[in-house]
């Protein structure tokens, strides 16, 4: 109905403890290793990793994936995987979940998380009766996106089909009917949206009283999207003594009271630093421009990317409409680019994504619709086109690259639009060791100058104008490279353009073709996205020269 709340037709279960059948979540055996190992290496570890411990009885982490004591069912998969160690977030929530202690985890994206819950949850499974008709899931994952939700579903597929375990994936956007079917037919662990799983629930389609592991994944992403009251309606729908494991990129204290609220004597894990961070693998290169100098500036940095061996790249837009335009534009002059975001149907995101990975469309151009849970690890390039709302954002888009220990570059169009968001990108800087360039500076010098005033940009009392120059400190802004651009890189000077391109049309891109093997050439159109691949602005030898962004 409209304006009726989400699952306003539930209601809160009265919990009998007394009569509540006992379930198992203790697990663990810990390995000879683990129960030798000195606390001087624990220590030694836990510095090395950035791992922060708050709560009482933490376990010991361990080191190899032989010390986490899994069962035969869950290593034969880690062995054809050729894993050779756990990555730190796991090493020290595994020992956590098997002992049925509430956790937090608070990582980076591409840190593991994903396995750190799924493994644990095969193992209760496993070690709970068998379901009954009627009965719903043991396991539940709550995702805030359905891409998420269907690379959670890909991983529990992978380790829950070695002991015959059944997941389904439920998220909105796509038939029902599949998705039920999978429900009734007895999937131990149901990985969700909360908006569809409300539906099932008020629907009577599915319950929640044998769930007894609850997983809440990018939970801040969550808060973000304004799922709180979806996630507090689910979360009455299971039996309190339930395990919880909340995951999550950021700590705000939106999360932190959601975490005090419904987690009861938990364990919190902080892999890095608690302020926001970027991961160190990525070389992040911010470009301080105008507007209307972004679309020229886009054209050159993508000729010499894809000159590169590996050039999957994602270019991050503000909205649905900006990303279809700029597709369409690309298409049209045979750049191998599709686009994803949220009005698109589930078939055409799945779509999309596929030829992405498979490299058949090595261009993604998306909202921050995949700015979480896009699990690709070959990404190398990541553009912000638009700088997002939050720099929350900013870390989460460009940690679609420099996953899974590969290195990667995010280069970011910034404008004195984005001024406010100028303190909390150096912030993010300065943590990650990054060159900071003098025009980022002046923005955030000057941002921080306006927080008490009420200028405007192009104002004329206290604030900046619309116009800067780089070369004098009166605040003009006056770029006379000829429309090239200046990359503000880990080499000081930065990527520097020498190129003078021209827009010769309304809106346009003009060029003399793209050709990289998915098409042949076409001739610029007025209105198109084309450039010309003799002139670029950052060169392929500069791009290999840059040296990778100091670590700690």
């Amino acid at each position: 109905m409209k304006g009726s709340q989400p699952g306003g037709s539930l209601r809160k279960p009265k919990w009998d403890m007394a009569t509540l059948q006992k379930f198992e979540k203790n697990f663990y055996k810990e390995h000879p290793n683990v129960l030798n190992r000195s606390p001087m290496e624990v220590q030694q570890f836990h510095a090395e990793h950035q791992i922060t411990i708050n709560g009482k009885g933490a376990p010991t982490p361990i080191f190899t994936f032989e010390e986490g004591c899994f069962p035969d069912y869950v290593m034969a998969q880690i062995r054809r995987n050729s894993w050779k160690a756990p990555t730190p977030i796991q090493s020290q929530a595994w020992p956590i979940a098997l002992q049925g202690k509430n956790l937090v985890g608070v990582a980076q994206t591409g840190s593991g998380k994903t396995l750190g819950f799924i493994l644990p949850a095969i193992v209760h499974v496993n070690h709970q009766p068998y379901l009954e008709r009627g009965d719903g899931p043991i396991v539940l994952v709550l995702t805030p996106t359905r891409e998420l939700a269907q690379q959670i579903l890909e991983v529990s597929n992978e380790f829950g089909r070695t002991s015959q375990l059944k997941s389904a994936c439920v998220y909105g956007g796509a038939p029902k009917g599949p998705q039920l079917r999978d429900l009734e037919r007895g999937a131990e662990i149901c990985i969700a949206t909360p908006g569809r799983l409300i539906d099932f629930l008020e629907a009577g389609k599915t319950t929640l009283r044998r769930t007894t592991y609850l997983v809440l994944d990018e939970a801040d992403r969550m808060l973000d999207m304004g799922f709180e009251p979806q996630i507090r309606k689910i979360l009455e729908q299971i039996r309190p003594d339930r395990q919880t494991l909340m995951w999550s990129a950021t700590w705000p204290k939106e999360v932190r009271r959601l975490a005090e609220e419904f987690l009861n004597d938990y364990i919190q894990v902080n892999t890095g630093a608690m302020q926001l961070t970027a991961n160190h693998s990525i070389l992040q290169i911010i470009d301080v421009c105008m507007e209307h100098e972004k679309e020229e500036k886009l054209v050159k940095l993508l000729n010499e990317i894809m000159q590169e061996k590996q050039n999957k790249t994602i270019i991050f837009v503000e909205t649905k409409r900006k990303a279809d335009d700029i597709t369409r534009r690309m298409k049209r002059d045979g750049w191998p680019v599709l686009s994803i975001h949220g009005d698109k149907s589930q078939q055409e995101r799945d779509w999309a994504l596929n030829d992405f990975r498979n490299g058949r469309n090595p261009i993604l151009v998306a909202t921050d619709v995949a700015s979480r849970g896009l699990d690709v690890d070959d990404i190398k390039f990541v553009i912000n086109f638009d700088y997002p709302n939050c720099s929350e954002d900013y870390v989460h888009r460009i940690g679609r690259t420099g996953r899974a220990g590969n290195t990667g570059t995010a280069y970011t169009f910034f404008t004195p639009n984005n001024a406010k968001q100028a303190p909390d990108l150096c912030n993010v800087l300065k943590e990650a060791k990054q060159v900071i360039s003098p025009k980022l500076q002046q923005l955030e010098e000057s941002s921080r100058g306006m927080r008490g005033g009420r200028q405007r940009w192009g104002g004329r009392g206290g604030g900046i104008g619309g116009r800067f120059d780089r070369s004098s400190g009166n605040g003009r802004f006056n770029d006379r490279s000829g429309g090239g651009s200046k990359f503000s890189g880990s080499n000081g000077g930065g990527f520097k353009s020498q190129s003078n391109f021209s827009n010769g049309s309304s809106g346009g891109f003009k060029s003399n073709g793209f050709s990289n093997g998915h098409g042949g050439q076409t001739n610029g159109n007025a209105g198109g996205f084309k450039s010309n691949w003799s002139q670029g602005g950052v060169t392929a030898a500069s791009l290999s020269s840059i040296p990778p962004p100091s670590r700690f």
